[in-house]
């Protein structure tokens, strides 16, 4: 019966371990940024005439955004002014 306590330290640490690597594999909190995307680099909305994903027609289009990592948004900076939570005029 000393076997009991084994197999139940192997399978909690083997459940720990499984729980460690799930938290490993989560992905960062993510906001939508206006502004800020290349032209054609866009994650969607790029205005009228423009049907999603990679369709912006050029650089750091006020009225299209790309995904980037949550709280990151305001501070990326461009020739047209830092990066906005919501659409800017073009």
């Amino acid at each position: 019966m000393k076997l009991a306590p084994a197999a139940f330290a192997a399978s909690l640490a083997l459940g720990l371990a499984a729980g460690a690597a799930h938290a490993a594999d989560a992905k960062p909190a993510m906001e939508k940024c206006y502004g800020v995307a290349h032209a054609g680099q866009n994650d969607c909305a790029a205005g009228p005439g423009t049907s999603c994903a990679g369709t912006q027609k050029t650089d750091f289009q006020g009225n299209s955004w790309k995904l980037v990592k949550a709280g990151t948004c305001t501070t990326i900076k461009t020739p047209k002014g830092n990066g906005s939570l919501t659409p800017r005029e073009h």
